[in-house]
């Protein structure tokens, strides 16, 4: 499947009128889209489009459930991935086969490296409208049938540097608490309108990617909340002005190197390793039956 299908190509965007004055784009993007909808959901990225462009960075859904009706996710598999969930509005419940269960609020994530195998499940907490973006990271080969690990962070134990708040990897003096499969870097940036940011990549992370859960930048064209904007392969800086009071993700990373191996629930480096890790869910799902938490 050709990797940039359902992407278009940058067009020219109408801005605020000082923001090509004021925004020196140091790096180009080279596509943007709004991905599809699906009730709250939408899906902006995926393994079998633009995950073969942006690994190790293979899924992205932006959560939104603002005047929609919408459901929790019950529990379901993963391997080959790392999930992180980042809370930008109201709470959510989880639950995983590691034997964490709980609630994360506005400014928490929820970390799941699935390894070879795991389960985890959700609902949409309190009620309230719920709005966040939910990752999928490809795991290297030596840890893509390592252990599986989870852990919840509330936002007072996110480090943060200046409007950034730190969810994988090294901003300036902060660090994420979580250990990154992989050199990466992957931020929440908060900007209130008339802020300027430039995010400068460490050496080396040439994938490079934003996405809009709130709010309008100028890069220096116009972006709008709900898109994905993809940059050039470079480490080159990106600067942002914040043309409304806007919240986002960013990220980062070296490219992953292998081929992606696909499963519904699962992204391995290999068929053998998929094998093993479906095998692995499989097993999972027997126990889960014999202890009632799953349909027969």
């Amino acid at each position: 499947m050709d990797p940039c299908m359902n992407l278009k190509s940058k067009e020219p965007r109408m801005s605020h009128p000082t923001a090509v004055a004021d925004v020196i784009a140091t790096r180009r993007i080279e596509y943007l889209t709004r991905g599809r909808q699906h009730g709250p959901v939408t899906r902006l990225m995926s393994p079998s489009d633009l995950g073969a462009v942006l690994k190790p960075f293979v899924f992205l859904d932006l959560v939104d459930t603002d005047g929609i009706s919408a459901q929790g996710f019950g529990l379901h598999p993963h391997s080959g991935i790392a999930t992180l969930t980042w809370m930008m509005e109201g709470s959510v419940g989880y639950e995983d086969t590691m034997g964490r269960k709980g609630q994360i609020s506005r400014g928490g994530l929820e970390w799941m490296r699935a390894g070879t195998g795991a389960w985890h499940g959700g609902d949409f907490g309190d009620g309230g409208p719920v709005r966040g973006f939910q990752l999928w990271i490809a795991l290297p080969r030596e840890a893509e049938l390592g252990e599986a690990e989870s852990l919840y962070l509330q936002g007072d134990a996110i480090e943060r540097e200046g409007p950034a708040a730190v969810l994988l990897g090294r901003y300036g003096s902060a660090k994420s608490a979580i250990a990154a499969p992989a050199p990466i870097t992957y931020l929440a940036v908060t900007l209130k309108a008339g802020e300027r940011w430039r995010f400068q990549p460490p050496k080396g992370q040439t994938v490079g990617w934003l996405a809009i859960g709130r709010g309008e930048l100028a890069a220096p064209d116009a972006l709008h909340a709900g898109e994905l904007v993809i940059f050039d392969e470079s480490d080159g800086a990106i600067e942002l002005l914040a043309e409304t009071d806007a919240e986002f993700v960013i990220g980062s990373a070296v490219k992953h190197p292998h081929d992606l191996v696909l499963g519904y629930y699962s992204v391995h480096t290999s068929a053998a390793a998929l094998q093993t890790g479906e095998a692995r869910i499989q097993e999972i799902a027997v126990q889960l039956r014999n202890e009632g938490r799953l349909g027969r």
